[in-house]
């Protein structure tokens, strides 16, 4: 499987250079208990900028089932116009994902949420587009981008039909839109794999 190289910068308008819409992205995020909507939709703009995508890429956000109620969750996902996936800590933990926490393992029942959602709801054979980041200090959030990966042949291996057609046990908060997110073939992908550590700070076992 080889990834795709971004062929736009961020915000720079609805389309690729080649004409194609932008690609589909799912934003996993984990978060500590009272953690502020404002707090949430940063990082996830913060994490986009950083890995070469536009915030109105993100079809959905997904997190552990035990933080489903969150309103700093709920309420980033209804401000983005885009549903709240949730999934069990089990089905978590099963994913394989390059930054595992031994701290989240023991806080939540899993040693990842964020990318390990994003992966989850992106669907099968999805990729990480940016592996876990953390909000400003103190930290009480972590997002993760995923979305499916593109093959030699330019096939897409997942996209936003195949995050919904995920089954999961966890709760699915759908938030409604008047403007649903774009979606379409994607521009940029990194592969998971070779580990890049990034200890937690204390206090953050929640956000992972």
């Amino acid at each position: 499987m080889t990834s795709r190289a971004a062929d736009e910068a961020p915000g720079a308008g609805d389309t690729g250079t080649a004409g194609a819409p932008l690609a589909p992205l799912v934003a996993g995020v984990g978060a500590r208990r009272g953690v502020p909507v404002s707090e949430v939709l940063e990082l996830i703009a913060a994490s986009c900028a950083a890995a070469g995508y536009a915030p109105h890429q993100v079809v959905a956000l997904a997190t552990v089932a035990a933080k489903a109620a969150e309103p700093g969750l709920t309420g980033a996902a209804r401000a983005l116009g885009v549903p709240l996936r949730s999934f069990p800590a089990a089905a978590l933990a099963a994913v394989r994902v390059p930054e595992p926490s031994t701290a989240a393992a023991a806080a939540v029942g899993t040693p990842s949420v964020a990318e390990a959602a994003a992966l989850l709801a992106a669907g099968p054979g999805a990729v990480l587009a940016a592996g876990k980041r953390k909000s400003a200090p103190p930290a009480r959030a972590t997002c993760a981008l995923a979305g499916p990966a593109v093959t030699d042949n330019g096939a897409l291996t997942a996209g936003r039909e195949g995050a919904a057609a995920v089954p999961s046990a966890g709760a699915v908060i759908v938030m409604a839109s008047p403007n649903p997110p774009r979606r379409g073939p994607d521009r940029r992908t990194a592969v998971v794999g070779d580990p890049a550590p990034d200890s937690a700070p204390p206090g953050t076992k929640e956000t992972q």
